[in-house]
């Protein structure tokens, strides 16, 4: 693992009262819980930018149910099978 880096933030006086009180209610660290949530959020973003990429993949495949899916997978050869080109 990394070294981690000092990060200075600047956070309301009453979102820094709530971060301390919940970092004391789960025995970690204010530091320690904004990390935690951090990653949760970063995790949150790049699924839904990979649902949004879904979404927009199925559309332009005219996608629209399961069964839709599941007869586009099936007409499709697998990946292993393909011929680079």
């Amino acid at each position: 693992m990394a070294t981690p880096k000092p990060m200075t933030i600047v956070l309301p006086n009453d979102l820094v009262r709530e971060t301390k009180r919940a970092a004391s209610a789960e025995s970690t660290t204010p530091a320690k819980l904004v990390e935690a949530a951090l990653r949760q959020y970063l995790t949150s973003r790049r699924w839904q930018r990979l649902r949004r990429w879904g979404a927009e993949t199925a559309k332009r495949l005219g996608i629209k149910t399961e069964a839709d899916l599941e007869r586009f997978i099936r007409r499709r050869p697998a990946r292993a099978q393909m011929r680079p080109r």
